[in-house]
C-alpha cells in the first residue's frame, strides 16, 4: 500500500482515484472544485478543497510524506506547471504530471516532474497498434524499441513445443507467459505444447516480434 497525493480530480483524475482505491492505496485528493471533491469522496482516504498553486496550502498537506504525487490538472497548463514545480521544491519524492501535448511534457520534466503521462497520446498509440492487425490482442510499450505483445499461436505452430520452435534464438523473442481460457501460466517451460486455444505474451524488440509473427 502506498500513500498518494492526487491533485486534480477531473474526469481522468477521478478515474485514477478509483483505480488507486481498488488497489488498496491511501489517497489524499485535492481540487479547487467542491463538486468534484464530493464526487470522488467514496474512493479516497481524505480530500481537500484548495489551490495547489498556493505554496502555503500545498505545504500544509505534508507533501514530503507521500510516496507518490500525481498532478492531473487539465485545461490549465500554467497551474499544472506551477503545482509540479512546487511539489518538487517542497520535497515530493516522485512527481508524475499529466501533459496534453509534447511541448507540455518537456516543460513539466524541466520543472520538477519525475515522469509525465499523456493519456490521449498513449491510448491512441495503443489503439493504432492493437487494431491495425487482427493478430494483436494486447500491447504494452516498454521503451522506443521494446514491447510486450499478446498474440495468438500461429497455425503452423500448433502441436509444437516451445523448445521445438526456439524463437528466442531465431528471432530474439521471449515467450513470457501462455494464456488459455483466461488463465495465465507464467511458468513457461520448453516442453509446453502450443495449440489454437492458447495465446502468448511475448517480449522483445518490436521489429523482431513483427517479423516473427508477421504482424
Amino acid at each position: 500500500m502506498r500513500s498518494i497525493l492526487l491533485i486534480g480530480v477531473n474526469r481522468f483524475g477521478s478515474l485514477l482515484a478509483k483505480q488507486f482505491h481498488a488497489q488498496g492505496h491511501e489517497i489524499l485528493a485535492v481540487d479547487r472544485d467542491e463538486e468534484r471533491i464530493n464526487a470522488v469522496l467514496p474512493y479516497v482516504t481524505d480530500a481537500q478543497i484548495g489551490d495547489s498553486t498556493n505554496e502555503a496550502f500545498l505545504r500544509s498537506l505534508g507533501v514530503e510524506s507521500f510516496d507518490l504525487c500525481v498532478v492531473t490538472i487539465g485545461g490549465d497548463f500554467q497551474s499544472s506547471l506551477e503545482t509540479t514545480s512546487l511539489l518538487k521544491e517542497l520535497g515530493g519524492r516522485f512527481v508524475v504530471s499529466r501533459a496534453e501535448r509534447e511541448v507540455q511534457a518537456k516543460f513539466l520534466l524541466r520543472n520538477g516532474a519525475d515522469d509525465v503521462i499523456n493519456p490521449v497520446q498513449q491510448i491512441a498509440e495503443w489503439a493504432a497498434i492493437r487494431y491495425a492487425s487482427e493478430h494483436i490482442l494486447d500491447y504494452i510499450k516498454l521503451d522506443e524499441e521494446h514491447a510486450i505483445f499478446e498474440v495468438p499461436v500461429p497455425q503452423d505452430w500448433w502441436g509444437r513445443s516451445i523448445a521445438q520452435l526456439d524463437i528466442r534464438r531465431r528471432y530474439g523473442v521471449n515467450i513470457m507467459a501462455v494464456k488459455e481460457d483466461g488463465r495465465m501460466n507464467l511458468s513457461v517451460t520448453p516442453d509446453i505444447v502450443l495449440n489454437r486455444d492458447k495465446t502468448m505474451l511475448v517480449l522483445g524488440k518490436r521489429t523482431a516480434i513483427q517479423k516473427c509473427f508477421r504482424l
